[in-house]
């Protein structure tokens, strides 16, 4: 099946014959033909009783592979019958413009799923089940401590319990776990926060700042309601932003970031 790929890979041993090396030339033929050999060969393994389904986690980013790679998607992806798709992304209004704005070569092309945090209860019993083995006595307390600044953000609970456990176990912190740990992090993102903050415009960091109190940017009677939501667009395509009930900042250590600057 290899020799069917136009971009074909060397394939070399180590001297003990106990591993393999793979290497590719990739100035001979763009990243599309990459792609649309790997999906071919992925054709040509699944079965009609195995059918493959393939994963293409942070869809969104195939972007910046190719200007036009998403019409070479479609075209390669609608003829072929023996695979079945999924695509993941993290940012939502992106995802949403690649499969629901109409001029978009996959508008339509298969169903929109929104997938909702983890249920509170499931993951507080989760947290509290790991923490148990270095806090006997207070893993609720500091699970639903992690829980109430994360909002059950699968990616920033991770983070945070994470940190939490290192500063318990291993730097015997046991005084305010979860507070060191956030304000820990956030001070380890500190530069980054920085430059993301000054890339904004006026505007932009004026919605951040109220987003990051817990008000409504539409609300501020300092700030055109047109403007508002124009900027809350933005903020939300470049993934800063994400609407549940209401307008939030999706990353809890940057809203906290933001909040101190004010301060």
């Amino acid at each position: 099946m290899l020799a069917s790929l136009r971009i074909v890979p060397v394939i070399s041993s180590t001297p003990t014959g106990d591993q393999l090396e793979v290497s590719f030339n990739p100035q001979i033929a763009s990243s599309l033909t990459f792609i649309e050999d790997a999906l071919g060969l992925l054709e040509k393994v699944s079965t009609p009783e195995r059918k493959l389904i393939v994963v293409l986690d942070e869809f969104q980013e195939l972007l910046e592979i190719e200007k036009n790679v998403y019409k070479k998607l479609r075209a390669i992806m609608q003829e072929q019958d023996g695979l079945n798709y999924i695509f993941l992304g993290s940012q939502e209004s992106m995802m949403a413009d690649i499969f629901e704005r109409p001029k978009s070569p996959f508008y339509h092309f298969d169903l929109l799923m929104h997938l909702d945090k983890i249920p509170y209860d499931d993951i507080l019993d989760f947290i509290k089940e790991r923490m148990t083995s270095v806090v006997k006595d207070h893993s609720e307390e500091i699970a639903k401590d992690i829980l109430e600044f994360t909002g059950c953000h699968p990616y920033y609970t991770q983070q945070l319990s994470a940190r939490c456990w290192e500063i318990i176990q291993v730097e015997k912190i046991t005084e305010n776990p979860v507070e060191y740990a956030i304000n820990d992090l956030v001070n380890a993102h500190d530069l980054d926060f920085e430059r993301i903050w000054l890339m904004m415009n006026r505007t932009s960091r004026k919605i951040m700042q109220i987003l990051s109190l817990g008000k409504a940017p539409y609300k501020d009677r300092n700030l055109p309601t047109s403007t508002s939501y124009s900027s809350l667009k933005k903020l939300m395509k470049e993934g800063y932003v994400i609407r549940t009930g209401s307008y939030e900042i999706e990353d809890p250590f940057f809203r906290t970031w933001i909040k101190k600057q004010q301060n």
